[in-house]
């Protein structure tokens, strides 16, 4: 079973900036995307990034349109990290962030996460 392990979460001001991290032990090779995922209370689950990780895609890019340009994935092989670079950070983007991964199609596409949903890491913004 894969594990996932948000970290980097914390109360920062608005315009503030913030870098998470997700370790993932176990296997996910044959999984082809990596995500950040986020709810805030009362709120439903929402992707807000994912990079492709497998495949003629793999490298790919995608945010949610409310954080393009202040938000940056990326991932570090050797290490199985993926992270979350915020920067800029608004009130509204306050909430639990976690990670996930699952299969992209070619279309970009994303299927439903596989994993175990994990803690997660509080975001927290606010003056």
């Amino acid at each position: 079973q894969v594990q996932l392990v948000e970290s980097g979460g914390g109360l920062v001001q608005p315009g503030g900036s913030l870098r998470l991290s997700c370790a993932a032990s176990g296997n996910i090779f044959s999984n082809n995307y990596m995500g950040w995922y986020r709810q805030a209370p009362g709120k439903e689950r929402e992707l807000v990034a994912s990079i492709a990780i497998s495949g003629s895609s793999r490298g790919t890019l995608n945010y949610a349109d409310s954080v393009k340009g202040r938000f940056t994935i990326s991932r570090d092989s050797a290490k199985n990290t993926v992270y979350l670079q915020m920067n800029s950070l608004k009130p509204e983007d306050t909430a639990v962030y976690y990670c996930n991964y699952g299969t992209r199609s070619y279309g970009g596409t994303l299927s439903p996460p596989v994993g175990r949903w994990g803690q997660g890491t509080q975001v927290t913004v606010s003056s």
